[in-house]
């Protein structure tokens, strides 16, 4: 089944409510959004020439244009490529590479820096000439696909320092969508969901739900996450919800208390991306009430590992409140989800180990990477690489990350990514980078620096250097240059006597 009968069916059935909105404003009902996406199928496969597999990669920040291509893409028998707009240019040109995209969108801020990159494919701007003419083409009928057929290709950070392309199927998203009705929140006539996190990332996956209800898509005018303005919104709409990076929560709990915002539009606000800690949370329902829902979740099973549904939120009044609060909740319904010793054997209640999953939700493979696939896929289950426990009640407390990932402001920051290109200055013999505890970003990167002998690295040079290879958001904060990094007999980097020195 193609995922892009949702809106074919919300285009039919419920074809009058407000589909996309941009700020207050709404901009067309689901009958338009419908036809735009059937008209921009059309034109990427005859006028562009485009065939059933290619991939269209969105390097787009949010707006509304962004679902009429998603959907026009599905409805075609095209595979999404959709790419973090925060990534550098050398980020964005090894995705167009790896994912062998046919063409690219991007929106008008960042047409001149993937211009650079993009090689021979094609690229479109969109709100631009040609298109206004993609949008306005005679429809096609939509394309036949299966549930093993590839939708969206997710690109993910991996250990290598690579990026990793998760193949998530027209059945993966389904299940996902699925998912969210069963153990997230309900979605009634007349609500909507406000686009304030990235749409290649969450916010984008949580759009698929939204359009099987029928719900209104609201897009920030700022195109990114302002508390003012979301504020703002949530008195112009009614019944929202937002997915949010629990930094992003912090941020909206801080202003309200400078603000008292009118919140009789906010339904939900579900989270996920990164750690909440408990004085947090607490902060936030006081702040929002019960409104909350919480969701663990990878690239490679979007959203759908484990859930604290709105409905089942904890309450003071129940016993173990405070542990509940700090669990990622109970598996979906929809997966098994199992803590496992080295030899992915079950481990018994209470007892720590990598969190395992499978089920519909689970993607096909790694794009292009036999290796990583059987891997990470091996005996049939998801190795998430997170380390955590289960409780007697079946709450999964995590623990700990085994691939050391550094989550900051919801985003995955591999270190050995910021190790490999600090390691490019002539002067830096050797480097570490770990993450530390960040009250506004939940987590930041701190390098640990190794010089060569008689030479100085100044911490500008390192941060220009980053600056110049990855995504900001990935630069340390801070340096701590050093003699020596810590090793076992191996030589192996003792990153956990490296938390001990900050």
């Amino acid at each position: 089944m193609n995922v892009a009968r949702l809106l074919d069916r919300a285009g039919r059935g419920m074809a009058d409510r407000p589909a996309l909105a941009l700020g207050a404003r709404v901009r067309c009902d689901y009958r338009t959004l419908a036809r735009r996406a059937a008209a921009i199928a059309a034109s990427l496969r005859r006028r562009l020439g485009l065939q059933s597999g290619d991939r269209v990669a969105l390097v787009m920040r949010n707006c509304p244009d962004y679902l009429e291509l998603l959907f026009g893409c599905w409805h075609a028998g095209l595979v999404a490529v959709p790419v973090n707009a925060k990534l550098a240019p050398a980020e964005i040109r090894y995705i167009l590479e790896h994912s062998d995209a046919r063409l690219c969108a991007v929106t008008p801020d960042l047409s001149a820096a993937v211009a650079g990159v993009a090689g021979s494919r094609s690229v479109i701007e969109v709100g631009g000439g040609e298109w206004l003419r993609l949008r306005r083409a005679d429809g096609m009928p939509m394309e036949p696909r299966s549930a093993d057929d590839l939708a969206w290709l997710f690109y993910t950070s991996g250990t290598t320092g690579r990026p990793k392309g998760a193949m998530l199927t027209h059945g993966n998203l389904l299940a996902m969508c699925w998912a969210y009705f069963a153990d997230v929140d309900s979605i009634d006539p007349g609500d909507a969901i406000l686009h304030a996190a990235p749409m290649s990332h969450g916010s984008g996956l949580y759009a698929l739900p939204h359009v099987a209800a029928g719900a209104a898509q609201i897009v920030p005018e700022s195109g990114g996450f302002e508390p003012d303005e979301i504020f703002r919104l949530l008195a112009a709409h009614r019944g929202v919800g937002l997915f949010a990076a629990p930094t992003m929560v912090r941020r909206l709990v801080s202003a309200a208390e400078g603000l008292d915002p009118d919140l009789t539009g906010l339904k939900t606000i579900v989270y996920g991306g990164g750690p909440m800690y408990v004085a947090d949370c607490k902060r936030a329902l006081e702040t929002f009430g019960r409104r909350l829902a919480q969701i663990y979740g990878q690239g490679e099973s979007p959203m759908t590992i484990t859930s604290l549904a709105k409905s089942r939120f904890p309450r003071p009044e129940e016993g173990r409140w405070e542990e509940r609060l700090a669990s990622v909740g109970l598996p979906f319904a929809a997966v098994e989800v199992r803590v496992a010793d080295r030899e992915d054997a079950p481990l018994p209640t209470g007892e720590s180990g990598e969190v395992l999953v499978r089920g519909d939700t689970v993607m096909r493979g790694y794009w292009r990477d036999d290796g990583a696939t059987a891997e990470t896929l091996r005996g049939g289950w998801l190795h998430t690489g997170d380390i955590g426990a289960f409780d007697e009640d079946g709450y999964l407390t995590l623990k700990d990350r085994s691939r050391d990932v550094i989550i900051s402001g919801g985003a995955n920051i591999y270190p050995r990514e910021v190790e490999e290109v600090l390691l490019t200055h002539p002067s830096v013999r050797e480097v570490a980078v770990i993450g530390r505890q960040d009250p506004d970003w939940g987590e930041s990167v701190l390098a640990f620096v190794v010089a060569e002998p008689g030479q100085d690295v100044p911490a500008e040079e390192l941060d220009r250097l980053c600056l110049e290879r990855i995504a900001r958001f990935k630069r340390p904060k801070d340096y701590r240059f050093v003699e020596a990094l810590p090793k076992n007999n191996y030589g192996k980097v003792l990153k956990t006597a490296l938390r001990s020195m900050d």
